[in-house]
């Protein structure tokens, strides 16, 4: 569950290729990324383990709900009903959770068309991922985007039960590959600049170590997983891992044919 919600971090790089001043906005973009996580995700559970023991919180109800509603105090009465306020904050809360959902949908909208448009204008994807508008927004690219989002709605109508399941082990999956081959390529992109004595703009942290450190931790939360019962994310990664260099490969022959 913490590797599906903290997926998506990494699209704060993709952003580098179309801001203003990348050199001042991905570092403060990064750093306010881990504050927010700090305050919004560490705090919140600190305020709700406070106010509510944690066997109490089931996956079946929201947490801050739960914990509002307990809380039946500050009442008032309007047009002869009591209200409780903490009810009223528990629907806030609600409607704060479904924007943050709505938020994290337009991301991955904004992030998948402009990978897709990238993939399409380097001859790795089709054609008509390239098409832009008037505006240069990668049209095609943002309705087949569109079109996936589509797919897990119809999933989680006819299985309501194991949708979530099935889509969080697709996306887990997904992201241990995307961090892995993100370690990788950058091991070997900063290997190249440091036997070339280039400098970068963006210093790395221990490296090479810190790349070890990273991949070591991925290696460490697939055994969890594996211990744990989430046996179907880890077995899935082979299978994603074939299709990719099938892909590859069909790729580079219509690339040599051409």
């Amino acid at each position: 569950m913490i590797m599906f919600s903290f997926g998506g971090l990494e699209l704060v790089g993709i952003t580098a290729a179309e801001a203003e001043n990348p050199e001042k906005n991905i570092p403060k973009a990064t750093n306010q990324v881990i504050y927010r996580i700090l305050i919004f995700y560490v705090g919140a559970l600190i305020v709700l383990f406070s106010l509510s023991p944690w066997q109490q919180i089931t996956a079946d109800t929201s947490p801050f709900v739960t914990v509002f509603d307990s809380l039946k105090s500050f009442q008032f009465t309007l047009f002869g009903k009591t209200i409780y306020a903490t009810s009223l904050i528990a629907n806030v809360l609600n409607l704060i959770v479904l924007t943050a959902a709505l938020s994290v949908y337009n991301s991955s909208v904004y992030s998948n068309s402009r990978m897709l448009y990238g993939l399409a204008s380097q001859g790795n994807a089709p054609k008509f991922l390239n098409k832009l508008s008037k505006n240069h927004v990668p049209v095609n690219a943002i309705l087949v985007s569109a079109l996936f989002a589509a797919i897990c709605v119809v999933i989680n109508k006819i299985m309501p039960q194991d949708a979530l399941e099935i889509l969080m082990s697709l996306v887990v999956s997904s992201l241990i590959i995307n961090w892995v081959m993100i370690t990788v390529t950058h091991f070997y992109f900063k290997k190249d600049k440091v036997r070339r004595d280039i400098k970068t703009k963006f210093p790395s942290f221990l490296f090479p170590i810190s790349n070890y450190i990273c991949i070591l931790f991925l290696v460490t939360v697939l055994v969890i997983m594996w211990i744990t019962g989430m046996k179907v994310p880890v077995e899935l990664i082979p299978i994603w891992m074939v299709l990719l260099y099938l892909s590859y490969l069909l790729v580079k022959r219509n690339k040599s044919k051409q």
